[in-house]
């Protein structure tokens, strides 16, 4: 059997999977959610152990670093994701909900209500706990989920989904509700696209080489790309938060999408702010690389390129720039940002404001780190991406965002004239 037909007949499993799932009532739904956060704990060592083999042949292919960091689990990070499975199930099922409802003067009542979407089909590189928390968002929504992941974590995610299915299963649903797709042929990716009969919508969680591979596809495509995130120093921030907050943002994991990439700093702090926060920086190990007005004040700082302005590091690596206004930092942001999270540090309330007005990504600081765009931070319990699109979801999408809606109206007996 050829790789697209393989594809499809599986995709056409779960377009059917997708039907009957709609349907199922949530405590069924939840009772699967549970037993595949039981599946996790037990697992722990089978996973720690498919996964060290993951890493093993990474290493060997000369990948390091960040991206290392990226699919390594460990303990904690297994029981993370059992949480998050756990976080999923107490939350409300959004499948049903009625959103508004109104009666019109020609007695005819309307609902607009919550449906799954269908199928959707989640592409994703290095990081293996998306196949937990894009499997349980999507199942509890209603949604038949389609995973493919990168070929560098295959022996952990292969594992994770047959947890996934064995769950479903034992409780007596469909286990092609989640399709795992153990071949990372990026051909894979042409033929998702090239379906939209039974795929409904894409998910990409990668980078550039993603965002090309999708060009043309005639299933809509909700992008989760490059996070190029800044934060704005102003001239009135308490230099004391602003430090830990930059730090956070940099610091806490800088492998993830929500790290800071770029700093902004106002010329009337700059001489004070800069040389403590380099210096933190630089214990931390992160390589700086500034403009003319940095290096004056920190001449360990590299000079920065273009390009830095524009790259997604995801390393111990950070751009910082110092502006003359607000007005420049956020028409700085505006130019380069990828508008996945920003924030600005700043104890002038007029500041704060324009900056939440002026802003246009999908999540806006005022005072706090970015490294809290992040599903579970927001209290989803997870997340299958953070769209950067304007159209239907934005920001980190839960359970609510993996839905749309449907009008049903109730007569009795009227026709139109």
């Amino acid at each position: 059997m050829n790789l697209e037909r393989e594809i499809v007949e599986g995709l056409h499993g779960a377009r059917t999977a997708a039907h009957s799932l709609a349907l199922v009532a949530t405590e069924r739904k939840n009772q699967a959610l549970s037993a595949l956060a039981e599946a996790l704990r037990s697992a722990i060592p089978e996973i720690l152990a498919a996964n060290r083999k993951d890493l093993e042949a990474t290493r060997e292919g000369g990948a390091g670093g960040a991206f290392l960091d990226r699919m390594t689990l460990n303990p904690d990070r297994i029981a993370a994701m059992a949480h998050s499975v756990e976080e999923v199930v107490a939350l409300p099922d959004p499948v049903g909900e009625v959103m508004a409802k109104w009666s019109r003067p020609n007695g005819l009542d309307i609902s607009q209500v919550r449906v799954p979407l269908g199928v959707i089909a989640i592409i994703y590189e290095s990081r293996p706990n998306v196949t937990v928390d894009a499997a349980a968002l999507g199942f509890k929504s209603g949604n038949a989920v389609v995973l493919r992941g990168g070929r560098e974590t295959m022996a952990t995610n292969a594992l994770l989904a047959r947890l996934v299915a064995g769950a479903i299963g034992g409780a007596g649903l469909d286990a092609n509700s989640v399709m795992f797709v153990r071949n990372p042929d990026r051909e894979v990716i042409q033929i998702l696209k090239r379906h939209p009969e039974v795929v409904d919508l894409i998910i990409p969680r990668g980078g550039k080489a993603l965002k090309e591979a999708l060009i043309g596809s005639a299933v809509p495509v909700l992008p989760h790309f490059d996070g190029i995130c800044h934060t704005y120093v102003d001239r009135a921030a308490n230099l004391k938060m602003a430090e830990e907050i930059c730090f956070n943002a940099k610091c806490s994991r800088p492998s993830v999408c929500n790290a800071m990439e770029t700093m902004l700093v106002h010329r009337e702090v700059a001489g004070q702010f800069l040389p403590a926060i380099a210096a933190r920086l630089r214990q931390a190990g992160v390589e700086l690389r500034g403009d003319e007005g940095v290096r004056t004040l920190v001449p360990s700082a590299k000079p920065a390129a273009p390009e830095d302005w524009d790259t997604e590091y995801l390393d111990l690596i950070l751009a910082i720039k110092v502006v003359d206004s607000l007005s420049e930092a956020i028409g700085f942001i505006g130019d380069h940002g990828s508008g996945l999270a920003d924030a600005i540090v700043t104890e002038d309330e007029g500041a704060a404001a324009r900056f939440e007005r002026e802003v246009d990504s999908a999540t806006v600081y005022v005072n706090a780190s970015t490294r809290f765009t992040d599903g579970f931070e927001f209290g989803f319990g997870a997340e299958t991406g953070i769209s950067t699109n304007r159209l239907h979801a934005r920001g980190p999408m839960g359970l609510r965002e993996l839905t749309t809606y449907k009008y049903v109206i109730r007569g009795n007996g009227q026709v139109r004239n």
